[in-house]
C-alpha cells in the first residue's frame, strides 16, 4: 500500500444510482418530496398511498416513479406491495415508511377505536413492511419518519395516539437496528419538526397557532420541505454506511429549548 487515503466523492456518498426505493405516503406533502429526492439522486422509486389518481399523475411526470395503490394500514396490501416489486425483479435498498395518520381527537375523547386506527398506519404497517422488505434483498436502509411528537408533548395540541404511535416508532427503530444489524440492515429514525403538510394545514391557518409555533421554534419558524432534503439522502444513501437505531431530529430547535 502506498499510504494515500482513499476518499469518496460526495457523488458516491450520496448517490442511489441502480438502487430501488420504496416510499410510503408518496401521494402529497413530504412523501412526494421524499419520493423526488431519491429520484434525483438516481434511484428507481415505488411510490405508494391510498390516492391512485394521485399517484398516476406523479408517475407522468417523473419517469423513475413505479406507483402502487396500497393502505399501509391494510396487511393485504402491504404484502401485495411488497410482491409487485418481487415480481418486478427488483430489490429493496431504501424502505421510508413515511405514511401517517392522526384523528384529531383530544385525549379526553378520543376513542380506543380511534387509537388503534392511528397505531395501524402509524407503526404496525411500518413494522410489518420493514419485515416484509428484508426478505427482497439489497443494502436495505429502512427509515421511519417519526415526529418530535414522538419526544415532547404537544399539548395543548394533538391526539394520544398520534404521539403514541410517533414514539413507538422511535422504539421500533431501536429493536430493529438492534435484531438486523449483522444481517446488513440499517434502520433509521428521521423526526422532523413542524412542516406545513395537508395533515396540519389547518393549524397553520389559525394565526395564534402558527404564532405558537414560531415563538417556540428557536429558528422562529416552521421549516421548509426542502430542509429536509440532506437528512433524508444521508439517512438513504452509503453516506450513513455505520449508522444505525438512531433518531435524526430536524426541527428548527424545537427539541433543544
Amino acid at each position: 500500500m502506498d499510504g494515500t487515503l482513499s476518499v469518496r466523492t460526495p457523488a458516491e456518498l450520496f448517490g442511489l444510482t441502480g438502487r430501488t426505493a420504496l416510499v410510503t405516503g408518496a401521494s402529497s406533502g413530504l412523501g412526494v418530496r421524499f419520493a423526488e429526492v431519491l429520484a434525483a439522486a438516481g434511484a428507481t422509486v415505488w411510490i405508494t398511498a391510498r390516492r391512485a389518481e394521485r399517484l398516476e399523475r406523479l408517475a407522468e411526470r417523473n419517469p423513475a416513479f413505479r406507483p402502487f395503490r396500497a393502505d399501509v394500514s391494510d396487511a393485504d396490501d402491504r404484502a401485495a406491495l411488497i410482491e409487485a416489486i418481487r415480481a418486478a425483479g427488483a430489490t429493496l435498498d431504501v424502505l421510508v415508511n413515511n405514511a401517517g395518520a392522526d384523528n384529531g381527537a383530544k385525549p379526553d375523547a378520543e376513542t380506543p377505536e380511534q387509537f388503534a386506527g392511528v397505531l395501524g398506519t402509524n407503526l404496525v404497517g411500518p413494522f410489518h413492511l420493514a419485515q416484509l422488505a428484508t426478505e427482497l434483498g439489497g443494502e436495505l436502509s429502512v427509515i421511519n419518519v417519526s415526529s418530535i411528537l414522538g419526544l415532547v408533548s404537544a399539548a395543548p395540541l394533538g391526539s394520544a395516539g398520534y404521539a403514541a404511535s410517533k414514539a413507538g416508532l422511535l422504539g421500533l427503530t431501536r429493536e430493529l437496528a438492534g435484531h438486523w444489524g449483522r444481517r446488513g440492515v440499517r434502520v433509521n429514525a428521521l423526526a422532523p419538526g413542524w412542516f406545513r403538510t395537508e395533515m396540519n394545514e389547518e393549524l397553520f391557518a389559525d394565526e395564534r397557532s402558527a404564532k405558537w409555533v414560531n415563538r417556540n421554534t428557536m429558528l422562529g419558524r416552521p421549516g421548509q420541505a426542502s430542509e429536509l432534503d440532506t437528512a433524508l439522502l444521508f439517512l438513504a444513501s452509503p453516506a450513513s454506511s455505520y449508522l444505525t437505531g438512531q433518531v435524526l431530529t430536524v426541527d428548527g430547535g424545537w427539541t433543544a429549548r
